[in-house]
């Protein structure tokens, strides 16, 4: 039998829930029509840690714009989708999130090898994208590949390599360096990165040499064959863009054959935690690029950004990625509000020349540089391992200045101008 009290309970609790949504009309309004963001990365696969390191980082900023009312009065919601970081299957998901799913922004969380794919796809379709995590310098730097509506949020390569080749020619001077090898992935990132990091240490250094170049494949387990070979070349210097799980893997393979008390070794990925931690037992001595670490800057807020990211993520550490990610999140937030709208085009017009606080800069500022549509004025900087935490000491900033000079004539000679 129904209980009359009951009903009457429940038509109280009804009216009083229809009374609260009257009240707030926003509320209803930010939730039936949310923005989707459509957010693909890496998530399976050798390298998946990268890949969840960007979704843990961007949710913390999703969460933050929706908890004070969202974005233009709407809440936003993701749209995550796994690409393996294979270019085919990025290209596809990516023109799926758009035309069935409803996203009306992209935020491309991928490795190089698949950026370049959804980039074609943002060319077609017009909406704003932001590339958080593909370093090859190309993407934006040449003319003919730039999209309208695309941006970088990363750090780019070009910009490695100026900072990594002043820094390594200084060390290389001392200990008097000169035959050198290298061993990076074989696809654009890991070639294009090698390349323009030899090219600036030799412009800082001329009478070196390179002796032996190996490229590996990305998510290979066993770099035997790579050792082998860079310990036959017998180089007094070792130069590396290996990252993430393929790291790790290369120096607990690389300590078996001793590899790292033979050479000098010059590594702009290894200043990742995941990376760093995941390493038995830690050469002393290597020469990093910070990737992302809680101690540079050495800032309050970036250090409550390390605590409340592992706080959140089942105390994970952040990576490269997740900087880079929450920061493309950022600009988003930004240039959507300046424009007062979700369109491409409007949005876009709005994230060229942005400046936006951040605590990932030594000057508490970056900029979406209009000429190009990439990031400027991050932190970065070089420094040198050390077995326990904190794992890379004495990390010495790069010089914007430099950066922005030889960057300039990097592009005259490219014809990138």
């Amino acid at each position: 039998m129904i209980n009359g009290q009951k009903n009457s309970v429940g038509r109280r609790a009804l009216l009083g829930g229809a009374a609260g949504v009257l009240a707030m009309p926003w509320v209803a309004r930010a939730q039936a029509n949310p923005i989707k963001i459509g957010i693909q990365s890496i998530f399976s696969g050798p390298i998946a840690l990268l890949g969840a390191s960007s979704k843990g980082a961007i949710q913390i900023e999703i969460d933050r714009i929706n908890a004070t009312g969202g974005l233009l009065g709407r809440q936003i919601q993701p749209i995550y989708r796994d690409t393996k970081g294979q270019p085919q299957e990025a290209a596809r998901i990516a023109r799926e999130l758009i035309n069935t799913d409803g996203c009306e922004i992209l935020l491309d969380a991928e490795a190089s090898s698949a950026s370049f794919a959804v980039q074609e796809v943002v060319r077609d379709l017009g909406v704003l994208c932001v590339h958080s995590n593909s370093e090859t310098s190309s993407l934006t730097a040449d003319p003919k590949l730039r999209v309208a509506t695309c941006f970088r949020s990363a750090r780019q390569g070009v910009h490695d390599a100026i900072v990594g080749g002043a820094h390594s020619a200084k060390i290389a001077e001392a200990k008097k360096l000169t035959r050198w090898a290298t061993t990076s992935p074989d696809y654009s990132f890991g070639r294009d990165t090698t390349a323009q990091f030899l090219e600036f240490l030799k412009h800082f250094k001329p009478d070196i040499e390179v002796a032996s170049q190996a490229w590996p494949k990305m998510g290979q387990p066993d770099f035997t064959e790579v050792i082998t070979k860079i310990l036959q070349a017998k180089p007094q210097a070792l130069y590396t863009t290996l990252f993430a799980g393929d790291l790790s893997a290369f120096v607990n393979q690389g300590n078996v054959y001793a590899l790292f008390g033979q050479m000098q070794v010059f590594c702009p990925a290894m200043g990742d935690l995941p990376v760093l931690t995941a390493i038995k037992n830690l050469p002393t001595g290597i020469q990093c690029a910070s990737r992302y670490l809680p101690t540079f800057p050495d800032t309050p807020p970036n250090q409550a950004f390390y605590e409340n990211y592992r706080k959140v993520n089942n105390n994970d550490y952040p990576t490269n990625w997740s900087w880079e990610s929450a920061t493309g999140m950022r600009f988003i937030e930004a240039a959507v509000k300046k424009a007062n709208s979700t369109d491409g085009k409007k949005a876009a017009e709005a994230m060229s020349g942005l400046t936006i606080d951040s605590i990932f800069s030594t000057t508490g500022k970056v900029t979406m540089r209009a000429e190009d549509h990439t990031m400027v004025d991050y932190a970065i900087g070089w420094g040198t391992s050390v077995p326990a935490a904190p794992y890379v000491t004495g990390v010495q900033p790069g010089d914007w200045g430099q950066i922005r000079e030889l960057e300039a004539e990097w592009k005259k000679n490219n014809a990138y101008v």
